[in-house]
């Protein structure tokens, strides 16, 4: 097929939003980069013609499609033909099975499924598929880290209204840059804060071939323009290991989110490449949410433009005026206009910084003595070697769970051994009754498909288990 690089038109007024706040632009600015380049003209052609073929699946105004895909030009042309289309899109992340799709596909009853074969999308019309029961454009799954995902739907004009907070960070990257994003475009970070957001402010977005520390460094040595790279801490870790990074002048600064940053991070990274690792806070329900991407604030970050925060007994409250969820809700996370992070948080009077603690549900009471896990993991992940922790509470204990640089691996049973030897160590910065009663050290903590530490106790013990 020979794309024409021709403006197009949608015929839907949902177009609209796309074509003036996605797809506008010269036709030769490039775009995208998956391996090669993408023209924004290109870009408008291929989305024309993946709408032509939604239609020819079945899918028109207030449709549903689901969309199975791997980052690439067809992800992003079928997403943006579904929104032309009018249709709700629902991302499931590429990596599921097909029993996990199968699921998904019984829950959310999309109209059409499309997924990638040979690189070519594929549509399949689904019997029994159901039109957008809401005016939601965006259907995601949260991450799952934590339980099973919730199913959170967002408008267009609340992606807009994340998308001009992005504009008004000063330090988010800007036309004639470059994105270089390790984020999942299935998930919030990566679908708005990389994708959307470079299509919206002219700037290339650029997803390395290989997820290796050297790809990804090759893929900010790759081009001229100043570059951000966008991730999850997981992939500061592995940036600041490097022992020699080559000289990098186009790297400007990276910015991680998803889940806390282990305090030594921010400087190890700065003494590695010279420039700072911001952080942002957010969520699938809100997308952004606070940033501090100078790194001068660290831990604290600053709210972004709009956004209405306030703590209550300890948890941070959002002002949302309708529940960001599908179905019944539960009034635990959303209730009078306010969703609940279940994060704790302190706000600074002053100034309004936030400081994210972590979660709430990670305080516990061992013998009636009150303990936060959050602070007993960060002082597990501050002890010399330790690269990353999960500390749980389960079956009436506090366990933890354990990577060092060296990759070893020992169970509490060992006496002796460097779990043990850790935990006593530990024992010098926490009092006894903080102290997990198992310690597991393995290679490498599991991680969910968005990049974030997994923290179901069942599934750790199976993985430590079969690490030995």
């Amino acid at each position: 097929m020979t794309l024409t690089p021709t403006p197009v038109r949608g015929g839907t007024v949902a177009a609209d939003w796309v074509d003036e706040q996605l797809l506008a632009g010269p036709d030769g600015e490039p775009c995208l980069r998956f391996g090669a380049p993408v023209a924004r003209g290109t870009l408008r052609a291929l989305v024309a013609e993946r709408q032509r073929q939604l239609a020819a699946a079945g899918l028109g105004e207030h449709g549903t499609v689901a969309l199975r895909m791997p980052p690439s030009p067809e992800f992003v042309a079928v997403l943006l033909a579904a929104w032309r289309s009018g249709a709700q899109a629902v991302l499931l992340d590429h990596r599921l099975t097909a029993v996990e799709v199968d699921r998904a596909v019984e829950r959310l009853h999309p109209r059409v499924l499309v997924e990638l074969a040979d690189g070519r999308p594929q549509f399949h019309s689904l019997p029994g598929g159901a039109a957008a029961a809401t005016g939601h454009t965006l259907v995601q799954l949260s991450s799952g880290s934590t339980g099973p995902s919730k199913v959170i739907a967002r408008t267009a004009a609340d992606l807009l209204r994340e998308l001009d907070c992005y504009a008004r960070l000063p330090e988010f990257p800007t036309r004639g840059e470059r994105t270089v994003l390790l984020s999942s475009t299935v998930h919030v970070l990566g679908l708005v804060g990389g994708l959307l957001h470079a299509l919206h402010a002219g700037v290339e977005l650029v997803v390395p071939q290989r997820m290796t520390p050297a790809g990804i460094l090759a893929t900010v040595a790759g081009g001229t323009a100043p570059a951000t790279v966008i991730g999850v801490p997981f992939h500061a870790e592995l940036l600041a290991a490097v022992a020699a990074p080559p000289e990098l002048p186009q790297l400007r600064r990276m910015i991680v989110a998803g889940e806390l940053v282990r305090p030594q991070l921010p400087a190890a990274f700065r003494e590695r490449f010279g420039v700072p690792l911001g952080t942002m806070y957010g969520m699938t329900e809100t997308g952004v949410i606070a940033t501090d991407l100078s790194g001068r604030n660290h831990p604290a970050v600053e709210p972004v433009h709009g956004m209405e925060l306030s703590v209550d007994r300890g948890e941070l409250h959002i002002v949302r005026p309708e529940s960001p969820y599908l179905g019944p809700t539960d009034p635990t996370r959303w209730s009078d206009g306010l969703l609940h992070t279940r994060d704790a948080a302190l706000i600074e009077a002053r100034t309004g910084l936030v400081t994210v603690l972590g979660r709430r549900d990670s305080q516990i009471s061992i013998g009636g003595l009150k303990v936060d896990l959050n602070e007993v993991e960060q002082a597990l992940t501050g002890l010399p070697g330790v690269v990353e922790a999960v500390v749980l509470f389960a079956d009436g204990a506090i366990e933890a769970y354990a990577a060092t640089a060296e990759g070893v691996t020992s169970s509490p049973s060992e006496r002796g051994g460097p779990a043990e030897q850790l935990r006593e160590l530990l024992g010098k910065e926490l009092a006894g009754y903080k102290l997990p009663r198992r310690l597991h050290l393995m290679p490498r903590l599991p991680r969910t498909a968005t990049g974030k530490l997994l923290r179901d106790a069942a599934a750790l013990r199976r993985q430590a288990d079969a690490a030995r």
